[in-house]
């Protein structure tokens, strides 16, 4: 198996293209209940290609994009280039490389679930200013309606790795025992909408999915295929998310 770090090396062009962003309802949620502001300094930990790193850089704030994935972070420096407030950094949850006593908030997309978390706790604690806060986020795919239960079960079938990694093992217990007490909560609403090659991308954006050359590869999107015709409306479909927020100090 890839290590946390390597997995997404070959997906990166489906990753930009066809990952959901995040909601700007993620700025006021922050605003309201944890006093972000636009002077807040932002380390956005396993920022990947910077779809949340984005939304800090719109709001004024300065961030420090941590990521130990040269393809993921590359790509995010073509992409946030114009930002003078972006600044990438080789870095890891368990070991930042940024200044102690530095940040104001600490913001997680889509990576916690492959964090060590005992190490990310301390490192976390050596580089947030006293009063500090930590906010995770997940773009979590629903499975209630039709199309979105046909795709996790086939996602099941055909993933070797699906329930190990996935970020849904993350669970109040583990939060709780991360951030050292209570935290709070927020579920946002969110969505896709994918002609077929879409969808595809999306598919293949996840680490889980079997690439070219793998013997289940053709028929996944043989049986994807099969899915979007079902669920199709003038060639596309809908893809609902839950981003669910978890955000405290570290007790």
């Amino acid at each position: 198996m890839l290590s946390s770090t390597e997995r997404f090396s070959n997906r990166v062009d489906n990753y930009v293209r066809y990952r959901p962003h995040y909601p700007k309802e993620v700025l006021e949620c922050l605003q309201t209940e944890c006093g972000l502001t636009k002077i807040s300094v932002i380390a956005d930990v396993g920022s990947g290609t910077g779809f949340l790193t984005e939304l800090f850089l719109q709001n004024g704030n300065a961030v420090f994009a941590v990521e130990p994935n040269r393809e993921m972070r590359e790509a995010a420096e073509g992409l946030l280039k114009d930002y003078s407030n972006f600044t990438s950094v080789v870095g890891t949850a368990e070991e930042t490389t940024l200044a102690e006593n530095s940040i104001d908030f600490i913001t997680v997309g889509q990576a916690f679930h492959w964090f060590e978390q005992d190490k990310t706790r301390k490192e976390f604690q050596r580089i947030l200013k006293p009063q500090g806060q930590v906010a995770l986020v997940w773009n979590e795919r629903r499975d209630s309606g039709p199309l979105d239960y046909a795709y996790e079960q086939l996602v099941r079938k055909y993933s070797d790795d699906y329930a190990e990694v996935h970020h849904k093992r993350i669970n109040d217990e583990v939060l709780k025992h991360f951030f050292g007490g209570e935290f709070g909560k927020k579920t946002l609403e969110n969505f896709q909408r994918f002609d077929f090659e879409g969808l595809k991308g999306r598919l293949l954006s996840s680490s889980y999915s079997p690439e070219g050359g793998h013997p289940k590869h053709e028929p996944m999107l043989a049986e994807l295929q099969e899915i979007f015709n079902a669920h199709q409306v003038s060639g596309r479909v809908t893809v609902a998310y839950d981003t669910r927020l978890s955000f405290s100090h570290l007790h």
